[in-house]
């Protein structure tokens, strides 16, 4: 573990690349969740942090918009 400490001291830029990259993701995916009336993917979205992974399958896999059951199309 030090051996990663002293490597993200020696190396900032790695945090700033890895922020670039789970933020926007992270952001999309907790607009979505709330935009759908899904709490609990929020909070789990929000709190779970596993560098865009969870937030991407959230966002491709699991958030689908499931068609009405009153539809008439």
């Amino acid at each position: 573990m030090v051996e990663l400490s002293q490597y993200i001291l020696e190396h900032p830029w790695v945090l700033i690349l890895i922020a670039l990259w789970t933020v926007p993701w992270k952001g999309y995916a907790l607009w979505k969740s709330a935009r759908f009336n899904q709490p609990v993917w929020f909070v789990a979205l929000l709190l779970v942090n596993t560098l865009a992974i969870l937030e991407i399958l959230y966002i491709f896999v699991f958030s689908k918009k499931k068609p009405e059951s009153g539809s008439t199309n």
